[in-house]
């Protein structure tokens, strides 16, 4: 019997679905946001003072934020230029695939409705040999997992 090891979180992908289908617009270095938690409204019981009820009201995710080295020709930046630039949202489901050793995916968080929230270039700095790395942050709707 062998034991159960948990996945690497280094192979993964991220698929715009309908903006690119570019091989290079998959790869990034972080993905960080694939979170969801409960507002709670607390209610207070007349007569019971040791506590108060908390209700879940609502779901609420936090926002997507991908890291990857800046590319030069992308179809997920001019998706987010256009909305920057020419206030144009075109809200989009986007697959971040966590990928086994075999390049198929393990796990898959199937982002709806994301839009451009953030988009951000590292600093330029002439005493550093680093890569520039560009940030992207949408906000969306919900997430699913398959």
């Amino acid at each position: 019997m062998v034991d159960y090891y948990p996945p690497w979180g280094f192979y993964f992908k991220v698929v715009f679905n309908t903006i690119s289908a570019d091989t290079n617009d998959v790869r990034f270095q972080s993905v960080s946001g694939l979170s969801v938690e409960y507002d709670y409204e607390s209610y207070k019981e007349g007569g019971e003072n040791r506590f108060e009820h908390k209700l879940p009201v609502r779901t609420k995710y936090a926002d997507l934020v991908l890291k990857r080295g800046m590319l030069l020709d992308s179809s997920v930046i001019k998706w987010f230029l256009d909305a920057f630039n020419n206030r144009i949202f075109k809200p989009a489901t986007i697959s971040v695939n966590l990928m086994n050793e075999k390049s198929e995916p393990l796990r898959s968080w199937n982002v709806v409705d994301a839009i451009p929230k953030k988009w951000l270039v590292s600093d330029l700095n002439a005493s550093e040999n680093g890569i520039v790395i560009e940030t992207m942050e949408l906000t969306y709707r919900y997430f699913t997992i398959q």
